[in-house]
């Protein structure tokens, strides 16, 4: 009987302590089973953008190469948008905290704007932070979502 409760008492204090962690960390660490996904759509503006009032003639950027790049601009991931624009990347929890994906992180899209539209300019990038957008559970999955804040030209 004296085992059973030696097992149990640091089983019961670990299982306590949990939530209080959690609490502590303010969810900034992410579950060992989940995933970061980064997600949204280049449009095929000098921005990045949907135009002022929403207008839903707005061109997508299809085939846009964007690249998340973290610290000094170190390319962490790159993939192309999809022919409606959007592109999703996906990245281990193991290897970021959120904050510090949000605040050391960006999106740049590398290719020329006159790709899509050779009135916009030929030179220069889009950039955008990121932000926290919430999370979905998919089964015992957790999966972090994160969007970009808003594209800005750079030249």
């Amino acid at each position: 009987m004296a085992f059973k409760i030696v097992l149990f008492v640091p089983l019961l204090v670990a299982a306590m302590a949990l939530p209080l962690a959690d609490a502590q960390l303010g969810n900034l660490l992410p579950p060992l089973l989940g995933l970061f996904r980064i997600q949204g759509t280049v449009f095929c503006t000098a921005n990045g953008s949907v135009s002022v009032g929403g207008n839903a003639a707005t061109p997508v950027f299809p085939n846009a190469t964007v690249q998340l790049q973290c610290g000094a601009g170190n390319g962490v991931s790159t993939v192309t948008a999809n022919a409606s624009g959007v592109f999703s990347i996906l990245l281990d929890p193991l290897h970021f905290l959120l904050s510090s994906l949000l605040t050391g992180c960006r999106l740049v899209v590398t290719t020329p704007l006159a790709t899509c539209n050779a009135s916009l300019p030929p030179s220069g990038v889009l950039i955008s932070a990121l932000q926290f957008f919430g999370t979905t559970l998919v089964g015992a999955l957790s999966v972090i979502n994160v969007t970009p804040v808003g594209f800005t030209l750079q030249v």
